[in-house]
């Protein structure tokens, strides 16, 4: 049995923070004149992916060692000395007076996430929620990472048709940062969702989940999430780890899944 105790926290805020320090790593080589970098301070991950950037933002802060004024100021000046606002992402795991402290500096919560779990192990075959025979999955390498950007680009836009111009380059960084092993899923031969995959010893992370407009609903993504868990399982992985909005459709899909809730996670903002 599984608690999520501080201990489960700290090992999934350190995942997530790795995958998200390991993007920004590969733009910043990728794009040197892009000022991506990333810090460590307290224990918490402090990236910088470019202003606006949802990477732009610290991980495990509080989790591994109690949150100081000095750690605070640290972290606010690595933002604010690149022209961003601030943001946290906090486990409820963390001590509670992080929360007196953040207000009395400003800050406000914006965001809440679930943070889910499942645990694994090598009979990892059973079907998915719903399956359908007629697709495809593979993993892919770097010829084929202009192409993954693009379908998982115009999966996103569906929700704003403006977040294609800020997806695109970003999938172009996601699909080919060190650790990471992006997954399509294909259609009568013709690509239609994408997914990614990082892994970090046992645990592995899914994120990146999109599926083009046209093809939606015929269990793309549940394709996508059996084919990345067992890849994760062939290298090694017990426990994957995944994050979603609160009630939404991928959090009850991650939950038909065999995901479980493990705690809602808050974003804390300060205004530059």
């Amino acid at each position: 049995m599984i608690y999520c105790d501080r201990t489960f926290s700290q090992k999934l805020e350190r995942t997530e923070a790795r995958a998200n320090a390991d993007f920004v790593a590969t733009r910043e080589r990728l794009v040197p004149d892009s000022g991506a970098t990333w810090i460590e301070v307290g224990g918490a991950y402090a990236m910088f992916d470019g202003v606006g950037s949802p990477l732009t933002q610290t991980f495990g802060l509080g989790i591994f060692e109690d949150v100081t004024p000095e750690y605070l100021d640290q972290l606010e000046d690595f933002f604010k000395e690149r022209g961003s606002d601030v943001f946290h992402e906090v486990s409820p795991l963390v001590d509670q007076s992080i929360m007196t402290l953040l207000s009395d500096r400003g800050y406000r919560p914006i965001e809440l996430t679930s943070v889910m779990y499942q645990e694994l192990d090598g009979d990892r075959k059973a079907e998915p929620a719903f399956a359908n025979d007629a697709i495809k999955t593979r993993h892919i390498d770097e010829s084929s990472a202009d192409l993954w950007a693009e379908i998982s680009a115009t999966g996103w836009a569906t929700i704003d048709p403006s977040l294609i111009d800020f997806m695109l380059p970003l999938g172009k960084i996601l699909a080919r940062t060190t650790g990471g092993h992006p997954f399509l899923a294909e259609l009568d031969g013709q690509p239609i969702a994408a997914g990614n995959l990082q892994i970090y010893g046992d645990v592995c992370i899914l994120a990146g989940a999109s599926t083009i407009p046209d093809a939606r609903r015929q269990g793309a993504q549940n394709a996508l999430l059996q084919a990345r868990l067992e890849f994760a399982v062939e290298n090694g992985c017990t426990l994957a780890m995944m994050c979603a909005l609160p009630g939404s459709q991928s959090q009850k899909n991650a939950q038909k899944n065999g995901f479980h809730v493990a705690y809602t996670r808050t974003k804390w903002h300060l205004p530059l």
